[in-house]
């Protein structure tokens, strides 16, 4: 099979061009693009880290090293949970808050330009062909979860 054949090579291949316009311009502001997302989806009341590593697709533990990364450049701190002393939220400093500023003029700068690129008509089609990809990839998942239970039975 050839990568052009394949409807997740497209997907693949336009998320990287995506990223990487991102890196680019987030790294002019000392960020990435996952610090930059990181710091967008981080609440003023705190977010658990569990919802960061599920926002970033990524386990607990594989977002220690950036987030350590984020909390040595000043940006977030960590607080355990006085209830719970596993559970550990991340909160912004006022460093991370012009940072979330600067991420999101970013965020909003490409999105701009990439609705000028484009017809109405083209972003609703994409917009509405991502959500059906993504529906679709949670049912395959869903069924061969449900296929490996059944076949062990």
């Amino acid at each position: 099979m050839r990568k052009p054949d394949t409807i997740d090579y497209f997907l693949k291949t336009a998320w990287q061009s995506v990223a990487n316009s991102y890196n680019h311009a987030a790294s002019k502001v000392g960020l990435t693009q996952a610090s930059g997302y990181v710091l967008i989806n981080i609440r003023k009341e705190g977010t658990a880290v569990s919802q960061i590593a599920s926002l970033l697709g990524v386990r607990s533990t594989s977002l220690s090293r950036m987030l350590s990364a984020m909390e040595s450049q000043g940006y977030i701190y960590r607080q355990a949970s006085p209830q719970d002393k596993r559970s550990v939220k991340v909160f912004l400093t006022p460093l991370g808050l012009e940072k979330r500023e600067l991420a999101k003029t970013i965020v909003r700068d490409f999105n701009e330009y990439l609705t000028s690129e484009m017809s109405e008509s083209e972003r609703m089609r994409l917009e509405s062909s991502l959500v059906k990809v993504n529906q679709l990839a949670q049912k395959y998942l869903q069924e061969k979860i449900r296929s490996n239970a059944e076949s062990k039975i």
